[in-house]
């Protein structure tokens, strides 16, 4: 098939359904081209199934420490295999939602199959995807990213899990071990514990969770570590080899650790590398990420890069969020209001699920001191959570809540929280922020008792001067 289309998705990702579907409710003629399945990773291999599997650890737990709460058990017994069932209908039925509202669309033509830059004919990219030649002056990639797998000797000729891979499972791992220490491995290390598992994670820096600050990321480390989890940090791995059934793993300082599965979680690279982009002079960094300016536009005319490929957020909502700032630029005749006027506009945010979740916006305290150093003045303010009645009452006491504020504007410049709820809890920081308003007006507020979210007003109250 040859045919030319107002627009060209590549990658059907976060982005990508909802701008294509925006585009056909303008009369557009779009085709959306997908290599493997509808909804990228966070329908199909993160975010859906995770949060998913995370609930049936999450009952695990509880049922363990019944007895705190007064209910006594006789026994209980982890399926496995009915938990990995579970998880799967659920991505089955979302990616199913999805398909069929794509499809209902009769100007949206879903084309399965990789898709390659060709060069351009006049103001058209000519791209290929399987038998089919297809042309526009218009392409939005939101191709997404893989698995990265670091040159560690022996790595080759192991057998190892990637996060697909893992979720593939039908028995539970004996003893799983997980190469990376930061937000995937984290997540899927406790939730893997929980469902019976034995688990280490070998991160060779110095702390897990590094983006955080230092008492963040102790204080993850200790959760993990109180359900029993090994945490191995500050040693390179220097090679990994089968052992009869199992897989081994030895570090620099001479330790080994054997286990029955080996999951490598050291961070991500972009699906660019087989869009052909040289042939319309489109470059990417070293590890296929596409450079954009803040309305995601790319150096060459005509291409938009949304979603984790862009390098702006690797997660769900930035990808969707770079989805709305399209939109709102498109034949758009004044200035888009809010973060909508770009992407570098709006701060960082996101979530670790590990149990209690990490909630994070804007900067850290770390980046907060570096403002400091440089002239400005910064109040900081932290609650632990074991001195918040709801975290005490539900007997989840471990973590903190922190905010960070600029004292000549008053604005919330960011806040890191891990605790009970502190996933939503974020949204009321982060929802604020993008109001600009004085931090004074959020102390104003009448919260709800008793929450976690209540105390944010009187933890305010609390500002001190931060020394840098």
């Amino acid at each position: 098939m040859k045919k030319k289309y107002d627009a060209i998705i590549i990658g059907a990702g976060q982005a990508a359904p909802s701008l294509a579907v925006h585009f056909a409710n303008l009369g557009q003629s779009i085709a959306l081209v997908e290599a493997n399945r509808l909804g990228g990773t966070c329908v199909n291999l993160g975010c859906t199934p995770t949060k998913t599997l995370r609930k049936s650890a999450r009952v695990a737990h509880l049922v363990r420490h019944s007895k705190e709460f007064g209910i006594t058990t006789d026994g209980f017994n982890v399926d496995f295999a009915a938990a990995m069932a579970r998880m799967h209908e659920r991505v089955n039925s979302s990616r199913q939602g999805l398909e069929n509202w794509i499809n209902s669309f009769n100007t949206i033509d879903v084309i399965h199959g990789w898709a390659q830059f060709e060069g351009r004919q006049g103001n058209d990219f000519i791209i290929k995807a399987g038998d089919n030649t297809l042309m526009t002056s218009r392409v939005y990639l939101n191709t997404g990213t893989r698995p990265f797998v670091p040159p560690i000797t022996g790595m080759a000729d192991t057998p190892y899990l990637d996060n697909e891979g893992l979720l593939s499972l039908t028995e539970c791992p004996r003893h799983l071990i997980i190469i990376g220490g930061s937000y995937i491995g984290l997540e899927m290390g406790q939730i893997f514990c929980r469902l019976g598992a034995a688990v280490t994670i070998i991160e060779p820096g110095s702390r897990v969770a590094s983006r955080e600050d230092e008492d963040i990321s102790a204080a993850v480390q200790d959760v993990l570590a109180a359900e029993g989890i090994t945490i191995l940090t500050g040693s390179d791995i220097t090679r990994v080899h089968s052992e009869q059934n199992d897989v081994a793993v030895t570090l620099n300082s001479g330790q080994q650790v054997v286990g029955s599965h080996l999951l490598v979680a050291t961070g991500r690279i972009a699906n660019t590398d087989q869009l052909n982009l040289a042939s319309i002079g489109l470059a990417c960094d070293e590890r296929g990420f596409i450079p954009t300016d803040s309305q995601l536009k790319t150096l060459v005319d005509g291409v938009w890069a949304l979603g984790d490929v862009n390098r702006r957020g690797a997660f769900t909502h930035t990808s969707y969020h770079d989805h709305e700032i399209v939109i709102a630029h498109e034949n758009s005749k004044s200035q888009p209001l809010h973060q909508w006027g770009g992407a570098d506009r709006r701060p960082p945010s996101y979530a670790m699920f590990t149990d209690p979740p990490l909630g994070r916006v804007g900067i850290s305290l770390q980046e907060a001191k570096a403002l400091v150093s440089r002239g400005r003045s910064i109040g900081v303010a932290t609650r632990q959570m074991k001195d918040i009645s709801r975290a005490k009452e539900e007997s989840e006491t471990a973590g903190l809540i922190r905010l960070i504020v600029d004292a000549d504007t008053e604005q919330i410049l960011g806040s890191s929280m891990l605790g009970i709820g502190c996933d939503e809890v974020i949204a009321v920081i982060s929802n604020f922020m993008a109001t600009g308003a004085s931090y004074r007006v959020m102390q104003q507020a009448l919260p709800v008792h008793p929450t976690v979210a209540e105390l944010l007003p009187t933890i305010l109250s609390s500002l001190t001067p931060l020394d840098s």
